[in-house]
């Protein structure tokens, strides 16, 4: 009732009414604390490095919020819209990448981290780049891989502590 079955790693997960509504509603009541954090940021940077990143980290976090909430609200009202679900599915995915590049941008561009995190700090967001094209062609198809990429993305920029 409240979760369906496991589907086979090709196909898509449906999520029940329940499930609809708590993505929608717990993704929707983070848009304005996610908008008004990053203001906070923008006001309390120093300098120009924490200027941007502030912008970059607010733009990252308020996009997978927004995102994801227009993603599931779709999915969930307007079923025949099935072009615009797929790619909002997409788009979905995406910005879980460019949001974990924002999420390390602070602290590789505030930190200093040593020789590592000045690479560190594009391959992130190469990193993010590689997931997109990932996504776009290979949407639901390697679920596993696609896990993988999200762990190994959240990981990787880590090892700059191993620099410092």
């Amino acid at each position: 009732r409240f979760m369906n079955h496991r589907v086979p790693s090709n196909c898509r997960y449906q999520p029940t009414e329940y499930e609809h509504a708590a993505n929608c509603a717990t993704h929707a009541f983070w848009i304005l604390p996610s908008i008004l954090g990053s203001s906070i940021l923008y006001v309390l940077s120093d300098d120009q490095w924490e200027t941007i990143s502030a912008w970059i980290y607010g733009f990252g976090l308020s996009s997978l919020f927004i995102v994801s909430t227009i993603f599931h609200t779709i999915s969930w009202k307007k079923r025949h819209l099935r072009t615009v679900e797929h790619c909002l599915h997409m788009f979905d995915r995406m910005v879980i990448y460019f949001f974990i590049a924002a999420s390390y941008a602070p602290w590789l561009n505030l930190r200093e981290l040593g020789p590592w995190a000045s690479h560190m700090r594009w391959i992130i967001w190469i990193m993010a780049s590689v997931g997109t094209v990932y996504v776009f062609f290979f949407h639901e198809r390697y679920k596993l891989v696609e896990l993988v990429c999200y762990v190994i993305m959240g990981f990787f920029p880590a090892l700059v502590i191993l620099s410092m």
